[in-house]
């Protein structure tokens, strides 16, 4: 039997994460550090006297290159190309402390935390070398990462606590686009429904859904049976906004799900399927033998994702930035293409 190109290597004792095939999806980083220079340093520092030119802005400009240059100096950090990178400094004079702050946000299919921590060592060392000729005393210290964003695990807060100005910029009602809507959760699995295996999927869609600001009114494991799916569709379909389904869109004789809600349909909304199949398949070829389509009952939108967890969170990211605005729509919400000036940009 032929082995996999990718388990034959897997052996080796040393090989970067294989990310061949995961999606690519919005990830941010933020950290932190901090330099004691003294009271001689902080003094020089703040009045911009040392020797060899102004620390501050210095440092600023090697955080960015740090960051850029991380994967050349860690050996299994993947090279990514960084869409923004920015570093803050903030002098504590009672403390005579410079505190360095760096963010780093990318699309990409791996985080960008070692590119941020890089940023910050790379700032925290250049405020050491500016500073060591009128002040050798000097301790780097307290580098962590303080926030990420992306990836399975989504927003990821240190435990042991973020500084009170970084507050605001953790996640709000304006970042949660589904706050106040209304949806259910199905899951398409006759192994999940007899309890043979945990529904991931439908775990991982519901958990999606209320990160994003929704309420889950229900959660529903059904077995591919087309007529239990239609009776529980019609329950729901006039107490809730939305209901998202997990499982059954492939081409096996029980996948029953998109032709059971097709049934249903009052209108079609195929440019949801496409888009669902289309940024899948970059990075998951069968992704094009999905059948996964989105339909509108009874001004409810009935979106059927695959029954893989990772098909439900590269979904998610992909259907984030248009549901408010599909789900408002049906509503009968007020749009700026309401106004006849400006057009129906629907």
């Amino acid at each position: 039997m032929k082995k996999d190109i990718t388990s034959f290597f897997s052996n080796s004792k040393y090989h970067m994460a294989d990310i061949t095939h995961k999606a690519a999806t919005f990830r941010r980083a933020i950290t932190m550090g901090q330099i004691h220079v003294g009271e001689i340093g902080f003094t020089h520092i703040k009045n911009q006297t040392l020797p060899k030119g102004d620390v501050l802005k210095l440092a600023e400009i090697a955080g960015v290159q740090g960051a850029k240059n991380a994967w050349q100096q860690i050996p299994m950090c993947h090279p990514l190309l960084l869409d923004h990178v920015a570093i803050y400094l903030d002098l504590d004079e009672k403390t005579h402390t410079i505190v360095v702050y760096s963010i780093v946000s990318t699309t990409a299919k791996t985080g960008v935390e070692m590119e941020a921590l890089a940023a910050t060592n790379a700032a925290l060392l250049t405020l050491y070398d500016l500073t060591k000729p009128v002040e050798p005393l000097l301790t780097i210290s307290n580098i962590r990462l303080l926030i990420k964003e992306g990836g399975k695990k989504g927003l990821w807060v240190n435990e042991n606590g973020i500084p009170d100005k970084l507050r605001d910029l953790l996640p709000t009602k304006s970042e949660r686009p589904l706050e106040g809507k209304t949806a259910a959760v199905i899951t398409l699995s006759d192994r999940a429904y007899n309890g043979i295996y945990e529904d991931k999927s439908g775990l991982t869609l519901k958990q999606g859904l209320e990160f994003l600001g929704c309420k889950i009114c229900d959660y529903i494991i059904l077995p591919d049976d087309k007529k239990l799916l239609e009776q529980t569709i019609k329950r729901l379909s006039g107490k809730v906004e939305l209901i998202v389904t997990t499982g059954g869109t492939g081409l096996a004789p029980r996948d029953i799900t998109p032709e059971t809600i097709a049934k249903l349909s009052d209108i079609e909304v195929p440019g949801i399927g496409e888009l669902l199949r289309s940024s899948s398949a970059p990075h998951i070829q069968s992704a094009w033998l999905s059948r996964s389509l989105a339909v509108i009952i009874d001004k409810c939108l009935v979106i059927s994702l695959p029954g893989s967890t990772g098909a439900v969170k590269d979904a998610l990211e992909v259907l984030k930035p248009i549901l408010k605005h599909a789900l408002d729509h049906l509503g009968d919400k007020k749009h700026m293409h309401d106004d006849p000036k400006k057009g129906d940009k629907a």
